[in-house]
């Protein structure tokens, strides 16, 4: 007979290191490997908990007492664009869509480079050369594509007209944006807004509820704009719930804010694996 061993991934904790988001505070991340035949309902599941995909590994936020970073989702069904919103849409109008494979090229590349050194140049990835590039877009063991968009009429530069680029994964209830980077070269074009606007619509012709974001940081400029996308929901206290005004959440630090990492492993719910009778 044969006997099948419970489905039950090891989390690790990192070290404390330098928030990205607020000054003055130290991160730390609850994790896991994502690997094996289970790594896609792993990925759904924990992604509806608050978790992030980065090549084969989950993490969400586990500071030691900072509640502050926000696993951020987009009800498509209570999705409206606003006016500056659908501004942006129509700039874009002249962007071709195209979806491949997770595989790395030097145009992306290329596209990369300029955005990092353009907005990110003191960041954790500045110094990404090619072949971490590639790792980051091509080492996933779930249902992932590039998204990539391109201008027909600059189709002849250096990047044969890519314009911008997001790794997407493909959960069971949504879309989650993953990595995007675009043109810094072209700030009217609000090319960080109008991936998020596609994605959403990318989510409706598939039928798919929700559009996932990563984390909003309230009191952390670089995360200001989610705020600005109707339907946003937060993960908070276990669940998920409407944002609602986004000047009612501080930023606030307490000792006895985060519990305990045992608690917090303790509370997540893992995929049920057992075999579907036929």
């Amino acid at each position: 007979m044969r006997h099948t061993l419970p489905f039950a991934p090891q989390f690790y904790v990192t070290a404390p290191q330098p928030c990205p988001y607020l000054a003055d505070r130290m991160e730390r991340k609850l994790f896991t490997a994502l690997q094996g035949e289970q790594a896609e309902k792993l990925n759904d599941a924990l992604s509806k908990q608050g978790f992030r995909r980065s090549q084969n590994v989950l993490y969400r936020p586990s500071c030691a007492d900072c509640t502050a970073c926000l696993s951020a989702r987009i009800d498509v069904s209570k999705f409206a664009p606003s006016r500056s919103q659908a501004r942006v849409l129509r700039r874009n109008r002249d962007l071709s869509r195209r979806a491949t494979s997770p595989w790395a090229t030097e145009e992306q590349y290329a596209l990369f480079r300029d955005y990092l050194d353009s907005r990110h140049a003191e960041g954790g990835m500045a110094d990404m050369d090619m072949f971490e590039f590639a790792a980051m877009v091509e080492e996933t063991p779930v249902r992932s594509r590039l998204v990539e968009y391109t201008d027909p009429d600059r189709i002849e530069d250096d990047r044969r007209g890519l314009r911008a680029v997001c790794l997407t994964d493909i959960l069971d209830d949504g879309l989650s944006m993953v990595y995007s980077f675009f043109d810094p070269s072209e700030p009217r074009r609000s090319l960080g807004t109008h991936l998020i606007l596609d994605h959403v619509r990318i989510a409706r012709e598939m039928e798919l509820p929700y559009v996932y974001l990563g984390y909003w940081v309230p009191g952390s400029p670089k995360m200001d704009y989610k705020a600005r996308f109707s339907g946003l929901e937060i993960y908070r206290a276990g669940r998920w719930q409407p944002l609602g005004d986004p000047k009612g959440y501080d930023s606030e630090t307490h000792p006895l804010s985060v519990a305990p990492i045992s608690e917090q492993v303790a509370r997540i719910a893992l995929p049920d694996t057992r075999p579907v009778p036929g």
